[in-house]
């Protein structure tokens, strides 16, 4: 029983709404996705100006001038950055300018500081400036009733240097998801809790937080539902108003898991429940048809299921609820240091640690593969998908992988030498 990863991923994202609008301060939008296009009101630069310390010049005057035979230019006046540049520059004459300020009038090159001598009150040159050296074009950059920023675009630190340019304090970006987070039985304390009598501690609401805030979403934790069917409906109406729930362990067909049974009775239309893969088989995933239509996902109980089947279900829905374009983990192609085996029938997400062998990446367990082993996925670099189909993949064999740890595709060396 139970449908494909595939076949679960189409019905998940058919679902996911793009989220609204908000109007935030520039400074809080980074990460955020434009909801609004971003035309330029402004002309950037908005005079000529000055790309060095130097002086300005007309290049007439240099015209003739070289090593043997150097000109000397009067120094009529500086212009600071910031500064106006009023003074018109006649034959013979030069401005001392900084980076940044504007170009007088009359002169139309700058000549670097280092490439001039002084003597007193002149400015010695030995070479002949192009014209427009060393200028910064009015309006180079951007023009008035330039589209800068389309609808959509992912807001970085450039959109944001942009944005201030362009005088922008607030702009409006897509809402961050809310996600509301359930524990569910009797056995779960929280980390300060006493774990005495086979109690265990309910990581999975924190390591499910930890995804969201990872992906941009806002988690709101709903605390650990005793095994009663009132309390847990109880808690479940206090997280209708977010834009997901996101239940951990409850919703399969034990005697008390009551998950699943009191979401239906809120008004929550069950899509799919069981998808073949492993870890993660008891997922289900619905929507309530009522209020804001929030998307429950009911999450496996063991702490490595629960954490894979956020990553291949709720973080794409989460990004693309945000306005992502791009919603899933970069993948490599990697090749296994030892041979691994399965049953054929489900896909297998292997948690591998990655390293580099010249051009090659390596991929290799991170050992016992038991769902129930939260080392698994510490140690994981990567997901290798082990495709449903197959039963074996051999040492040397190569195979795709879903890179979860980002530092493992930075470089380790620059571009540059």
């Amino acid at each position: 029983m139970g449908i494909t990863p595939a076949e679960a991923l189409q019905i998940v994202l058919e679902h996911a709404p793009l989220l609204g609008a908000e109007v935030v301060a520039v400074s809080d939008a980074r990460g955020r996705v434009l909801a609004e296009g971003v035309r330029s009101t402004r002309r950037l630069p908005p005079c000529d100006n000055s790309a060095m310390d130097g002086f300005a010049v007309r290049s007439a005057d240099l015209a003739s001038a070289c090593a043997e035979h150097p000109v000397a230019l009067e120094v009529v006046c500086e212009i600071p950055a910031g500064g106006s540049a009023e003074r018109l520059l006649r034959a013979g004459e030069a401005a001392r300018i900084l980076t940044g300020a504007p170009i007088p009038p009359g002169s139309d090159a700058v000549v670097m500081q280092e490439d001039t001598a002084r003597d007193g009150d002149r400015v010695i040159v030995s070479f002949s400036p192009e014209p427009r050296a060393h200028i910064r074009d009015a309006g180079e950059d951007v023009e008035p009733g330039d589209q800068v920023l389309d609808p959509g675009a992912r807001v970085g630190p450039a959109e944001i240097g942009m944005l201030a340019s362009l005088g922008r304090s607030v702009v409006s970006v897509r809402q961050r998801p809310r996600v509301a987070i359930l524990s569910g039985g009797d056995e779960l304390v929280e980390p300060d809790g006493d774990t005495s009598g086979g109690r265990i501690v309910a990581s999975n609401s924190h390591a499910i937080a930890a995804q969201c805030l990872e992906v941009g979403a806002e988690p709101i934790y709903l605390g650990i539902a005793r095994d009663a069917p009132d309390d847990i409906e109880r808690r479940l109406i206090a997280g209708r108003h977010a834009d997901v729930i996101v239940s951990s362990a409850g919703v399969s067909v034990g005697d008390r898991d009551y998950v699943r049974g009191v979401l239906e009775k809120l008004g929550c239309s069950l899509l799919f429940w069981g998808v073949k893969m492993k870890p993660g088989y008891p997922l289900a995933f619905g929507r309530f048809d009522t209020g804001n239509g929030a998307l429950v996902f009911g999450l496996p109980g063991n702490p490595v299921s629960a954490m894979v089947t956020f990553e291949q279900f709720v973080r794409p829905a989460l990004r693309q609820m945000a306005g992502r374009r791009s919603l899933f983990r970069p993948t490599v192609r990697a090749r296994l240091a030892d041979a691994l085996r399965k049953p054929a029938g489900r896909l297998h997400f292997v948690r591998v640690d990655l390293e580099r062998d010249g051009d090659a990446i390596i991929a290799r367990s991170t050992g016992n593969q038991s769902s129930g082993v939260s080392r698994s996925m510490l140690l994981a670099r990567g997901l290798l998908i082990f495709p449903a189909e197959a039963s074996e993949l051999r040492a040397g064999d190569s195979a795709t992988v879903q890179v979860l740890d980002e530092d493992f595709l930075a470089a380790p060396t620059p571009a540059f030498s």
